[in-house]
This record gives C-alpha cells, structure tokens and sequence, in this order.
C-alpha cells in the first residue's frame, strides 16, 4: 500500500478528464495537478521542446512526492515515448490506453483520431493500432484550434464557433466511415456531445484521458500501491497561469465547480 499522491500534468486544462475518472475509480486517492497554463498549447511545438516542457513538468510532480505520474497530454503521449522516459517512479501517457480501447471497440477496423498538429504528424497513434490490429484503417486530422477553444470556454452544444470549426475539422474522418473516433488531446471531450452529434450514433468515442485512468487503476492495484486510507482523498491543483481562469474553464471537464485548492506555480522555477 502507498498513500503517496497520483500526479497529473497536462499542458492545460483537458488532463482533468483523467483526474474526473480518477477520482470516481479511486476516490481514496490524494491527486496533485500540474497544468502549464501558461505554455499551452504543446501540440505547435517542437519535440525538442515538448521533451524540455515535459522534463520540467514531471520534475515539479516529483517535489510533492507523488507515487506514479500520468502524462495526460495526447501531444506529450504521441511524441515521447512514456516506457523510454527516464524517471525513477512509474510514468505512463494516455496513447496506449486509449489504442487499446479503440482496437476493441471497432467493429469494421476503421478508425479515427483527432488531435493536435504534432500529435497527428508524429503518426504514433496509427503504428500503435496497426502493432495490435495490422489490417486496421487509421484516419487522422490534425484540429489544432480546439485547444485554444477549450482553454478560453468555447465550448457547449450550442457554441457557434466550436461548431463550425467541428464541422470543418470531422468532415475528413465523417468522409472515410470510421466506426470508432479516438479524441487524440485531453481538451477534446469538452467538445464530446458535439462531436458525437456530428459523427452519429453508431460511432464510438474514446477518451484517452479516461482510459488513461481505468489503466492507473489496474497498475497500482496489480503492483500494490494503492491508498489503505478510508476516508475520501483530496485534489490538490497548480496552473502556471490565471488560477480563476483555470476554476471557470475546469468546470466544463469536471462537470462541477474545482472542490480542491487551486494554486499558482512559479514558472520560473519550473524553468530553472
């Protein structure tokens, strides 16, 4: 058993899908959120820079002696390979999980992602999917712009901007009759209802964010690290940005006011 925290950085808002699912799978456990409000979004950045930001994310995670770290961040997932990241404590990302997910809910093996630029041009996400399902037809379009929506609260069913760039981003993935949609960036299920509207029914969204959780639970619990504590655990969150932008935008995600202090990080320490 372990009662240390769970760590969680993203590059903004959309890693609290995970920290959502976390806390209804684990609701025992002590998370501690990094979100570098300040430096989103990673998905027009350079790997080289991506890796710097990711270093430094992972280090600020360390300080508050956190038990595991989740890099939820479709574009840290796509770009840096988690198993080959040098840290001393368990480290995953959210690409297999949710490539896994995806390969055992499609039923025609056609299948979608939507993500940041560097998320899809990286082309991580297809040879994850063909390394299990090799006769698998693998879709991607880069919707970099829904980021910034997210971040700055254009979002809802009856957003008209979040709507026609929806329509312009799905029209290529709606075209190729995909039957299962992985949303490759954590910042994407503020859009779900949206989405699902427009792609029908019958086509099944995968969160990576959420499966990035139900695989953390698995983990501790196979490894024997989770909480013995009885009583409900608490969240702990830091924005390297506006805390009351960060409270009014995390509402959307967490389907509920933030219940957890919210606190500012220093950047330039994160930097140094």
């Amino acid at each position: 058993m372990n009662n240390d925290a769970i760590g969680v950085f993203d590059s903004g808002i959309g890693g609290l899908t995970t920290v959502k699912e976390l806390n209804a799978l684990l609701p025992n456990e002590n998370i501690i959120y990094f979100g570098d409000t300040a430096r989103v979004p990673y998905g027009t950045r350079s790997k080289e820079t991506i890796l710097k930001y990711t270093a430094q994310d992972v280090n600020f995670l360390k300080q508050h002696k956190v038990k595991m770290i989740i890099a939820a961040c479709g574009t840290v997932s796509s770009v840096i390979n988690p198993t080959a990241f040098k840290t001393d404590i368990p480290f995953t990302g959210v690409l297999l999980p949710a490539v896994q997910a995806a390969c055992g809910a499609t039923r025609t093996g056609r299948i979608g992602v939507i993500g940041t630029t560097a998320t899809i041009k990286s082309g991580s996400y297809g040879k994850a999917i063909r390394a299990i399902r090799p006769d698998t037809f693998v879709v991607g379009n880069p919707c970099q712009l829904l980021v910034s929506l997210a971040e700055n609260g254009f979002s809802g069913k009856n957003n008209k901007v979040s709507q026609l760039v929806l329509e312009q981003y799905l029209a290529p993935i709606i075209a190729e009759k995909v039957d299962t949609l992985i949303l490759g960036c954590t910042h994407f299920p503020i859009f779900k209802e949206q989405i699902q509207e427009m792609v029908g029914s019958s086509v099944t969204l995968i969160s990576p964010g959420e499966e990035a959780a139900k695989y953390t639970n698995v983990f501790l619990a196979s490894n024997e690290l989770l909480s013995d504590r009885t009583e409900k655990g608490r969240n702990e969150f830091y924005v390297s940005d506006s805390v009351e932008l960060f409270e009014d935008n995390a509402k959307t995600l967490l389907g509920h006011t933030v219940e957890g202090e919210v606190k500012k990080a220093d950047i330039e320490q994160l930097i140094g």
